[in-house]
């Protein structure tokens, strides 16, 4: 079975309107890829930074709401 809207090109408005996006504007997936690396892609710690760090954290009471 042949679907008449694939041999046609169908695109949906979605795609249609990411293809034009991504002409007006050629350098978008690259600000995005930036972006993503700003944010998420950070260097690992190396272990003497870790271990201070985990030092250094204040520890939690179990039930924050309670003043005694």
């Amino acid at each position: 079975m042949k679907l008449s809207k694939q041999q046609q090109g169908y695109q949906s408005e979605l795609t249609q309107f990411l293809s034009t996006l991504k002409q007006q504007n050629p350098n978008l997936e690259a600000s995005q890829r930036e972006g993503r690396a700003r944010l998420w892609d950070q260097q690992a710690l190396d272990l003497d930074t870790q271990d201070r760090l985990n030092a250094s954290r204040v520890r939690q009471k179990p039930y924050v709401y309670q003043n005694t």
